[in-house]
C-alpha cells in the first residue's frame, strides 16, 4: 500500500503501523516561500533535506548513515526538529536550520516520534511509550524538563497544539475507539470531543483556533468534519461515497487564512490533493493527474502548495500554485522525496 510506504520512510512504526496505514509567538522569518525541507533516500538511507521553492539547491542537512526523517521547522524558522534512530532507537532531535548543532532532545530508551513544536517554539510535543502504552509527552526545546502529559490505558497519540498554546488535540484509544481530545498544555483537563463509536482521527486546529477538522469513518467511508473547538457542531464537510483522505498525521491541512482545506481523495478513482471551502462547498481537485498525488502542504502565504507524486515513476516533492496551476517538480531524483514542509 502507498499509505504504509509514506509512513515507512518517514518514521519507524514497530507500535503504531497496524493503527495509522498548530496565536502569540515569535515573528517568522520573512522567508516565507523560499525554502522546503523533505526526507529523502536519495543517499542511501533517510536524510533531511532542504530546498529552494523553484527546486535549486538541495541540500543535505542530517548527512548521517541513520535512518532520519519528519523535518519540522521551528515557529521562527531557526531550527529543525526531526526523528532519528542514529542512538539506536527513534529519538527527537533538533538542529540549527542550517543543519549545524544536531541535538538528542529526548534520549530515551522508549521510541519518541510524531513530534509538534508548541506555537512560541519554547516546548515540543511527542509520543512515547517507556511503560509499553502510547502517550503524549512534551519537552522543552532545549531537552530540558521532559513531562508526561496523558495517562490512560488505551493510545494517546498525535499531538496538534491550538493557535494559542493554551491546548493540544489528539487522539485516544481509551474509549475503545480512537475519540477526538483536548486536554490544557499541561495535561490537565483532558475532554473526549468528538463522543462517537466510529473512528475519529487526526485533529487539525483552525489558524484561529475556534475549529477542528479531523477525519472519520461514522458515515461508512473515511470523511473530512469539523466541529467547533469545544466538540459541537460536528459537521461532515466531505461527504461522498469515496473515501476523503487518509490516516495520515499532515491532513486535513488548513490553508494559513483558514478558508479552505486541502485534502486527498480517492473520488476520482486515485489519489489526487483536493481543496475546499472550509464549510465544505466547492471542492475542486488541484492535482489532476492518474498517478498518486498526496500530503498537501500550504505555503505560508497561502500562495503555493507542495505535495508528493509518484507521477514521474517514483515520489517526489512537486509544487503547484494554489488553484493547482503551474506544478513544478521540486526534487526530481530517482530516490523517494516525501514529507514537504515549508519553512516559515
Amino acid at each position: 500500500m502507498k499509505q504504509s510506504k509514506l509512513f515507512t520512510a518517514a518514521i519507524t512504526f514497530t507500535l503504531l503501523s497496524s493503527v495509522l496505514a498548530g496565536c502569540a509567538g515569535p515573528t517568522p522569518t520573512p522567508t516565507s516561500t523560499s525554502r522546503l525541507t523533505f526526507s529523502t533516500s536519495r543517499d542511501g538511507n533517510y536524510e533531511i533535506y532542504v530546498v529552494d521553492a523553484d527546486g535549486s539547491n538541495p541540500t543535505n542537512l542530517t548527512n548521517n548513515p541513520a535512518h532520519d526523517s519528519w523535518p519540522a521547522w521551528a515557529p521562527d524558522g531557526s531550527k529543525i526538529a526531526f526523528h532519528s534512530d542514529r542512538d539506536g532507537n527513534l529519538e527527537i532531535y533538533v538542529m540549527d536550520a542550517d543543519g549545524s548543532n544536531p541535538t538528542n532532545l529526548t534520549n530515551s530508551p522508549a521510541t519518541d516520534q510524531l513530534l509538534a513544536w508548541s506555537p512560541d517554539g519554547s516546548k515540543i510535543a511527542f509520543v512515547s511509550h517507556p511503560d509499553g502504552n502510547l502517550e503524549i509527552y512534551v519537552v522543552d526545546a532545549d531537552g530540558s524538563n521532559p513531562t508526561k502529559l496523558s495517562n490512560s490505558p488505551g493510545w494517546d497519540i498525535l499531538p496538534a497544539w491550538s493557535p494559542d498554546g493554551s491546548k493540544i488535540a489528539f487522539f485516544s484509544y481509551r474509549d475503545g475507539s480512537s475519540e477526538i481530545y483536548v486536554m490544557d498544555g499541561d495535561g490537565s483537563n483532558p475532554t473526549n470531543l468528538s463522543n462517537n463509536p466510529a473512528a475519529d482521527e487526526n485533529p487539525a486546529w483552525s489558524p484561529d483556533g475556534s475549529k477542528i477538522a479531523f477525519h472519520s469513518d461514522r458515515d461508512g467511508n473515511l470523511e473530512i468534519y469539523v466541529m467547533d473547538a469545544d466538540g459541537s457542531n460536528q459537521t461532515n464537510l466531505t461527504n461522498n461515497p469515496a473515501r476523503d483522505g487518509q490516516l495520515d498525521p499532515r491532513v486535513p491541512a488548513w490553508s494559513p487564512d483558514g478558508s479552505k482545506i486541502a485534502f486527498f481523495s480517492y473520488r476520482d478513482g486515485n489519489s489526487e490533493i483536493y481543496v475546499m471551502d472550509a464549510d465544505g462547498s466547492n471542492p475542486t481537485n488541484l492535482s489532476n493527474n492518474p498517478a498518486t498525488d498526496q500530503l498537501p502542504a500550504w505555503s505560508p502565504d497561502g500562495s503555493k502548495v507542495a505535495f508528493v507524486s509518484d507521477r514521474d515513476g517514483n515520489d517526489e516533492i512537486y509544487v503547484m500554485d494554489a488553484d493547482g496551476s503551474n506544478p513544478t517538480n521540486l526534487t526530481n531524483s530517482p530516490a523517494d522525496d516525501l514529507w514537504p514542509a515549508w519553512a516559515p
